[in-house]
């Protein structure tokens, strides 16, 4: 049987040089961007035990998570499947500021299976994390910074997918269902089966009230309109709830003055994570596609575990994946220019003084073919009578 040690596993992927370049311009680009906000760059472990690589995420990330026995100790770890809980506890255990804190973070993951999100079981996360406010200032900040991210990758093409966890939790919690019960209308509602939503509510001999606000939900999207009618159907709900379409109209506010080109979609049923987030959750859509580029939301229960409940809030993105998707400026290639191997100390001076510079210079082998479109050379150094020059190749 013919080897195949050559291959890759399944969704397991790998970028070559042209790509893996123009990826770390990108990576310095988003960075640079977070820090010009004040955020500060964290690099948590690939592995970590266990408990903690899952504490407050519940047990979607677990299925997620590659597991395996420390052979020091016999503890049991994990592979990072997502860095947010990773920076929630360096903010709750390392730094413990008291002021708010804005933490950035690019790194590998490794997942179990593909998730929706992102189409690698590999992706380099990067995002952005502001803990210890809780309010619309600071979501409104992390929506900004999501929206300057796409742009910056050259992604122009998209819409805004925004929705509230606290409004299906205070439907929930006036109709007194438990978790499981909670849990069997929300499957629904993500599959928008109002049918399927009214055969439940009759099994569980809920109010008529709560039953037609539970199949409301399934249609509460839209433009901004959707925040009207969600406040005239769900008329009956707890203040909670109107709280939270308050919220969101207050938010759009911000962000038409923000970003008034960006298309805002709600939809009050779809949402992402809806056991990991604790109320705003949003994404980003290529238009008129359903794929996600970045998504986020407030999860301010994640540090509660680590022993310091402090509020949250942030997104993330796969870089491969912005890489992938946006449009990069053809002016930014690199052009190599070729030097001859010569031991002439003026050459010398002048090759690491153009690299300095940021130029990129390779140096001809003793008997190496030349293939200028391959080796993406387009200029050499030729000794004139003037000294040495770079003309073309």
């Amino acid at each position: 049987m013919q080897s195949k040690s050559w291959l890759l596993p399944d969704g397991i992927d790998e970028l070559l040089p042209d790509e893996a370049a123009n990826l770390e311009k990108l990576r310095r680009k988003l960075l640079d961007s977070y820090v010009s906000w004040g955020y500060r760059l964290v690099m948590p472990p690939v592995v970590e035990y266990l408990d903690s690589l899952l504490t407050g995420t519940g047990k979607d990330l677990k299925k997620q998570t590659f597991q395996l026995i420390d052979q020091l100790n016999g503890e049991q770890l994990g592979i990072r499947a997502d860095i947010t809980p990773q920076v929630a506890r360096i903010d709750s255990h390392q730094i413990r500021s008291n002021l708010p804190t804005r933490l950035c973070y690019v790194g590998s993951v490794l997942r179990t299976r593909l998730d929706g999100f992102s189409s690698s079981r590999s992706p380099l996360q990067i995002g952005a994390e502001l803990y210890g406010h809780k309010g619309i200032d600071s979501d409104a900040e992390i929506l900004n910074i999501m929206v300057e991210t796409l742009r910056i990758s050259g992604i122009d093409d998209f819409f805004l997918d925004i929705g509230h966890v606290g409004i299906l939790r205070s439907l929930a919690k006036q109709a007194k269902l438990n978790s499981d019960q909670e849990s069997i209308i929300f499957d629904a509602l993500q599959r928008k089966a109002k049918s399927e939503i009214n055969e439940i509510t009759e099994k569980l001999k809920l109010s008529k009230s709560s039953t037609n606000m539970f199949i409301a939900l399934a249609d509460l999207n839209g433009g901004a309109e959707t925040l009207d009618r969600a406040e005239e159907l769900l008329g009956e709900a707890p203040k909670e709830v109107l709280d939270a379409i308050e919220y969101l109209r207050n938010l759009t506010k911000i962000l038409r003055i923000r970003m008034p080109e960006v298309p805002i979609h709600f939809d009050l049923a779809e949402l992402r994570a809806y056991r990991f987030h604790t109320g705003l959750v949003f994404a980003a859509f290529f238009s008129g596609q359903g794929n996600e580029i970045a998504r986020g939301g407030r999860y301010d229960d994640i540090g509660k575990k680590f022993g310091r409940a402090r509020p949250a809030t942030g997104f993330s993105s796969d870089l491969k994946a912005l890489l992938r998707h946006g449009v990069r400026d053809s002016s930014e290639s690199d052009s190599i220019i070729l030097a001859p191997f010569n031991t002439d100390p003026e050459l010398e001076l002048i090759v690491k003084s153009m690299r300095e510079k940021g130029s990129i210079v390779i140096y001809e082998l003793e008997g190496q073919p030349i293939d200028k479109k391959e080796m993406g050379v387009f200029k050499q150094f030729q000794k004139t009578k003037d000294g040495w020059k770079v003309v073309p190749f």
